[in-house]
């Protein structure tokens, strides 16, 4: 049985003592992170990403209100919980931890019954939203990205390469005659044949940048970051051989005895004057022309600099 990776906490405090206390107390059900300034735990969380902050109000270098708030400012960094730490007790300490965005406070002396229940009870918090989060990322029948995550990375995507210059390419594949298959099999049978060519598709992709997502219906995208139209061409003929030789039986397909796909490429380097509609759009007329020669078959474009 799989077991779960255990979370990541990292411990902000400049006190050697109470660090080497919570490491004891944590460090069975956590992997424990350590560090003694507001600006170290900032570069520390940037490379590990911890599940969870405790963070001392009272550091060297910042007071742990501005350290949170640095957090919270960072899109990479701004939805890890942090607890402070702190032998202060007022009120207007507490709201103004709250303020900054902590989400609770432990006092000192620590009582490590109360500093496992409250970093276990956070972390299962944080656990569901994180699971949620993927969710509503997801495609509920594919498991692949949904449009709404494609349309963010293809933003983020294009944003990206307007600084490098390099070359983004997309492609747009559609099932042959899915209609059709649905009519002939029914629904769940059609559901079942997405599945497989998802699983299809996914394969063909070549490196970890590479997104497939489910565009709507019986179409689905995948983003290539810094990729050429040749190399475009290269995944759009790997989907469609791999969708080919699953040989999933199509008595009322057109294009072949089996389930095919159509598919068009579309590359570009990225320009201030277009939006990234500008690229998926050529990407959906060259399959609109696969389509038209007979599908089963890719076409493909890039666009010159403007």
């Amino acid at each position: 049985m799989a077991v779960d990776k255990k979370p990541t906490v990292l411990t902000v405090e400049d006190d050697d003592a109470i660090r080497a206390l919570i490491g004891g107390v944590l460090s069975l059900e956590c992997n424990m992170l350590s560090e003694g300034t507001g600006s170290s735990a900032l570069a520390s969380a940037a490379v590990h990403i911890p599940d969870l902050v405790l963070l001392d109000v009272g550091l060297p270098d910042m007071d742990g209100f501005e350290v949170c708030r640095r957090f919270k400012a960072n899109p990479i960094l701004q939805d890890i919980p942090i607890i402070f730490l702190t032998s202060r007790s007022s009120t207007t300490d507490e709201i103004d931890g709250l303020e900054a965005g902590g989400i609770d406070y432990i006092t000192k002396p620590i009582n490590p019954a109360i500093l496992r229940a409250r970093v276990r009870n956070h972390l299962e918090l944080k656990k569901s939203r994180d699971m949620l989060a993927r969710m509503a990322r997801l495609d509920g029948l594919t498991g692949v990205a949904n449009r709404r995550t494609f349309d963010d990375l293809l933003l983020r995507e294009w944003r990206r390469q307007l600084r490098t210059g390099q070359t983004l390419a997309v492609i747009m594949v559609d099932v042959d005659h899915f209609k059709q298959f649905n009519d002939t099999y029914g629904h769940g049978a059609g559901d079942a044949c997405l599945k497989e060519v998802v699983k299809a598709a996914e394969g063909s992709l070549q490196r970890p940048a590479d997104l497939l997502a489910r565009y709507g219906g019986e179409e689905f995208v995948a983003l290539l970051p810094d990729t050429s139209l040749e190399g475009g061409i290269a995944v759009a003929e790997g989907i469609r051989a791999a969708v080919a030789a699953l040989e999933i039986p199509h008595a009322g397909s057109k294009a072949a005895s089996h389930v095919t796909v159509s598919l068009g490429v579309a590359s570009m380097v990225p320009h201030p004057d277009r939006e990234p509609s500008f690229l998926l759009e050529a990407a959906d007329g060259q399959l609109y022309e696969a389509k038209a020669s007979g599908r089963n078959r890719f076409k493909g474009i890039n666009i010159p600099p403007t």
